[in-house]
C-alpha cells in the first residue's frame, strides 16, 4: 500500500503507523458509564471509506488523516492532521 505524504511524496506504508479511526470526541463527563464503555471497547468498524490517523514515523514525523477504503485498502486522500480536524 502506498501513502502520499504532503511533505515527503508517495511512500510505502511501512514508513507509517496507523493509530485508528478519527472518531467523535469522547462522551460528556456526565454521560452514563455505558457510553464510555461503548466508546472505548466497541468502536465502529465500517466497510468502505473511513478517516484514520497515520503517523509518518520513518519520515517527516507528521500526523496525517488518510481516507482509506477498508474493502480495498486504497488510500483515497491524505491531509495534515490539525487540532480540531476530527
Amino acid at each position: 500500500m502506498r501513502i502520499h505524504c504532503p511533505f515527503c511524496g508517495e511512500r510505502d506504508s511501512d514508513e507509517f503507523v496507523s493509530t485508528g479511526l478519527v472518531r467523535a470526541s469522547r462522551p460528556a463527563a456526565d454521560a452514563p458509564i455505558q457510553a464510555f464503555v461503548d466508546h472505548v471497547h466497541f468502536p465502529d468498524n465500517p466497510a468502505g471509506e473511513v478517516r484514520e490517523y497515520w503517523h509518518h514515523v520513518h519520515g517527516c514525523r507528521q500526523w496525517l488523516i488518510a481516507v482509506r477504503d477498508t474493502r480495498t485498502h486504497l488510500i483515497v486522500s491524505v491531509e495534515l492532521a490539525r487540532r480540531g480536524a476530527a
